[in-house]
């Protein structure tokens, strides 16, 4: 691998979490006053969701292991999903 490739790659990286922190709300902590601990879970949480679509994205291409790989994209994804709801106090 080049430098080239390495960068962008790493810019893909960089560009995920900072849209991340973004829907996770990351201004909300200056604007109310309160810590940053609900945005870094936020995009924790957000980042296992999107976990999970690669895994069910991966069982889409995958022959040996397409039903473990669908199961468990799907496990994070609805898990990713009960996190969100229990941060909105909808649980």
């Amino acid at each position: 691998m080049n430098i080239l490739s390495k960068a962008s790659n790493s810019f893909r990286y960089v560009y995920l979490a900072a849209f991340f922190a973004l829907l996770a709300g990351f201004f909300s902590p200056f604007i109310s006053g309160d810590s940053f601990v609900s945005v870094i879970f936020g995009v924790l949480v957000l980042f296992m969701g999107l976990a999970g679509g690669v895994l069910v994205y991966k069982s889409t291409n995958s022959e040996t292991r397409q039903t473990i790989y669908f199961a468990g994209g799907i496990a994070l994804i609805f898990f990713s999903l009960f996190l969100i709801f229990q941060m909105t106090g909808r649980v």
